[in-house]
């Protein structure tokens, strides 16, 4: 379930400027703030199974989303070869470009 949760804040992280205002709360209401689906549906005076429909709507939306464009993908490679890359660099202005290229995701 933790490898769950992970996975989903980091597309999350990655594709929320692509859901709706309440995609987005539903979901860090759920995902961030560990609030129950009864919870949330109290707080919003809706049934459960529409706030469970929505999570999962979204969940799907972000799968969907990463299939298609891989941007989580490609942000870990990069990650990994420019950690790769930190172990091999003397030169002092290498070093800092690659800072600056790491702060970039």
């Amino acid at each position: 379930m933790l490898e769950k949760v992970n996975r989903m804040n980091e597309l999350y992280d990655t594709y929320h400027m692509l859901l709706t205002a309440k995609q987005k709360l539903y979901f860090e209401l759920y995902y961030q703030e560990d609030l129950s689906l009864s919870e949330i549906a109290e707080q919003f005076e809706v049934s459960r199974t529409a706030v469970f429909d929505n999570i999962k709507r979204t969940e799907k939306l972000l799968d969907g989303y990463e299939e298609k464009l891989r941007l989580l993908e490609k942000r870990e490679a990069r990650e990994k070869i420019m950690a790769q890359m930190s172990g091999y660099l003397t030169d002092d202005h290498l070093k800092k470009w690659m800072e600056e290229l790491q702060s970039l995701d």
